[in-house]
């Protein structure tokens, strides 16, 4: 779609500031939405085919779909896997454990911030139903069982992490900056 403002292939979650004072449950998963809406926001107007460039040399996978891709399933990780137990459903194989970066060079960013946002919808779905102490049913890499607790402060610092790197990719994509 073009207008005045150019390409515009993503629909943009409103970022609303987190409280400054709340509970534990709210600040948390407060800070993890807005730092969710920020993955959309860096991504809004970005021409489709600049999605999947790849500027960094030293890292040929980094591109702001390979970045969405790769928030899309460690959400799906450590809520669905960790958390309730369920099967890995996620494109990684040990014989390929790259395969959701390289997916985000592949597939068209509008489809991946839009399985990106249903999961984000599925994790909140389990976060509700789960009080924060509530201990994972699965153990991560042999060293033994987290709580909701971890797992949401772990989201918000790898989708914070993450939007620096989309910061990055964008700039150097199409010289869009912002916070």
């Amino acid at each position: 779609m073009n207008d005045d403002n150019g390409p515009s292939p993503v629909s943009v979650p409103q970022r609303v500031d987190p409280p400054m004072a709340a509970d534990e449950r709210t600040m948390l998963t407060s800070w993890l939405d807005w730092h969710r809406a920020t993955v959309h926001a860096k991504c809004a107007g970005l021409v489709p085919e600049l999605s999947s460039k790849a500027p960094l040399a030293t890292s040929p996978m980094m591109t702001v779909g390979g970045v969405v891709s790769h928030l899309r399933w460690v959400e799906a990780f450590w809520f669905e896997t960790v958390m309730l137990g369920l099967p890995e459903k996620g494109y990684a194989t040990p014989e390929d454990p790259d395969a959701e970066w390289r997916r985000g060079a592949q597939v068209p960013l509008t489809l991946l911030l839009q399985e990106y946002e249903a999961q984000c919808a599925r994790s909140r779905e389990i976060t509700a139903r789960l009080e924060t102490g509530t201990g994972s049913r699965r153990a991560h890499h042999g060293t033994g069982h987290t709580t909701l607790r971890w797992v949401l402060v772990h989201m918000i610092e790898e989708t914070a992490r993450h939007n620096g790197h989309l910061d990055l990719l964008r700039e150097h994509a199409d010289g869009v900056t912002g916070e």
